[in-house]
């Protein structure tokens, strides 16, 4: 297992993912490749029809030796043989035309993506659950007041519902993508030892398109073994996936320290955040999120060097792709199921949030003052008026609001109660609040198009 694994792990929802990326699940694929070759070559009548249908019966994990297979393993060194080999014997006489023009590769990578199209099936589920829940607090909190930050200071004022809008935002583009590789992206290869069709001949890709057919994957058109895209963009489609999730725990990390506390995760009674020191309640869910995300986005960048390997095949490629892709969807799958927890048991303080927005007294309604401001005297001056006010209270220390309140200029163009209004947080909020119900919606209509297309 090469995900970051905690006491999460074996207590949150893994929607299947973790059987299917089992010993067991890869040998099923294995064998649902070889029956669909066979069907194919049967139909097409390169091997005769009764042998085919002779191969898809017995070709069942039930009836293979894996112990003998294991053993051969060790014998033979080959990492795929000695499947080859119980799986002919297990056949009878049909045995003779198992594997026929096609080599390792074809069936081990065909049969890694018959495994990633149905964990994508269940990621895409798992983000639909997502999706609910920031939908919930997006409405929940549509018009909930805190303070926007830019380059880590407060900048102009939003709601918190706005905020979990961008993360909705995100989320569902990188879903889109995500849906759009799931329809084309995982590819069956059918080629034999270099994918030019040596052993096939001129039935070799129309064998290749077939068998895609039969598996509902998308044949490659050249079936080159040393045309790895499709892996590559894959794994580059679910760290799309993963960031979103990471900025949302990168925010819920630290706007849980105690000098901001506006969120939170939801305490667990019994839960123990440090051996030494018994006050400790920690962001568990985040920061397997963060470490995992970075785990992921750590791989990304080795798979372009391993993918652009001279020649047509170098096995050095494959062993770190085949482990990379599991890798990543396993990291993806850890992410996701702690996201689903964390976006369902948040803990808002709005009322944290809504004192931290006030905080600054009206310095973060500056730009609203200039804005007015500017409709008088032009944008260029009014700048430098509120900029001289804010500069000072910076300096001195004083009140931004008693200043505001006080500049002559100011109260030249407009009454007391007018700058009151203009300082006041909530009074500047923009469009947050029909953003967030806008996000709200659209993340509630694709949470629902996503289990009609891929719940089974």
């Amino acid at each position: 297992m090469s995900e970051i694994v905690d006491s999460n792990s074996l207590t949150l929802k893994d929607y299947g993912i973790n059987e299917l990326l089992s010993k067991e699940a890869m040998y099923v694929s294995w064998l649902e490749v070889e029956k669909a070759v066979a069907q194919a070559q049967g139909e097409l009548g390169i091997i005769p029809e009764e042998v085919a249908n002779a191969i898809k019966q017995k070709a069942q994990y039930q009836n293979i030796n894996w112990e003998k297979v294991n053993t051969l393993y060790l014998k033979q060194g080959h990492s795929f043989y000695p499947f080859v080999e119980v799986l002919s014997a297990s056949c009878g006489e049909a045995g003779k035309y198992v594997h026929f023009g096609i080599t390792t590769q074809n069936v081990q990578q065909t049969g890694e993506f018959l495994v990633a199209k149905e964990i994508n099936s269940r990621i895409l589920i798992m983000i639909s659950d997502i999706l609910e829940n920031l939908a919930e607090l997006a409405n929940k909190y549509s018009s909930a007041l805190m303070p926007g930050r830019t380059h880590g200071r407060h900048a102009v004022p939003i709601t918190f519902g706005y905020k979990v809008a961008t993360w909705i935002s995100e989320v569902l583009g990188a879903t889109q993508r995500l849906k759009n590789f799931h329809n084309s992206g995982f590819t069956s290869m059918c080629g034999g030892a270099v994918g030019a069709y040596n052993a096939l001949g001129e039935r070799g890709p129309e064998l290749n398109d077939r068998v895609g057919a039969i598996l509902g994957l998308t044949p490659m058109d050249v079936p080159s073994r040393n045309i790895h895209s499709s892996i590559l963009e894959y794994i580059n489609e679910l760290a799309m996936v993963v960031n979103p999730i990471n900025r949302i725990a990168e925010e819920v990390y630290l706007t849980s320290l105690r000098e901001i506390g506006e969120l939170s995760e939801t305490y667990v009674e019994g839960q123990i955040g440090s051996s030494t020191m018994p006050q400790k309640i920690n962001p568990k869910l985040s920061k397997g999120i963060i470490a995992n995300s970075e785990k992921l986005y750590s791989i990304v960048g080795s798979l372009y060097y391993a993918s652009a390997r001279p020649f047509e095949a170098d096995s050095s490629t494959n062993m770190l792709l085949d482990d990379q892709l599991r890798t990543a969807m396993g990291l993806t799958k850890e992410v996701l199921m702690r996201a689903e927890k964390l976006t369902k048991t948040i803990q808002v303080n709005s009322n944290q949030m809504e004192k931290n927005a006030f905080l600054t007294q009206g310095l973060d309604n500056t730009e609203n003052i200039m804005i007015n401001l500017a409709k008088m005297i032009g944008r260029p001056k009014a700048h430098e008026i509120v900029y001289k006010i804010a500069m000072q209270s910076e300096r001195e220390g004083t009140s931004f609001s008693d200043n505001v309140l006080a500049n002559e200029v100011l109260n030249k163009y407009f009454s007391l109660n007018e700058l009151k209004s203009m300082l006041n947080p909530k009074n500047y909020i923009g469009l947050s609040v029909e953003i967030a119900k806008s996000q709200a919606k659209k993340a509630t209509d694709q949470a629902f198009i996503l289990r009609q297309l891929y719940l089974n």
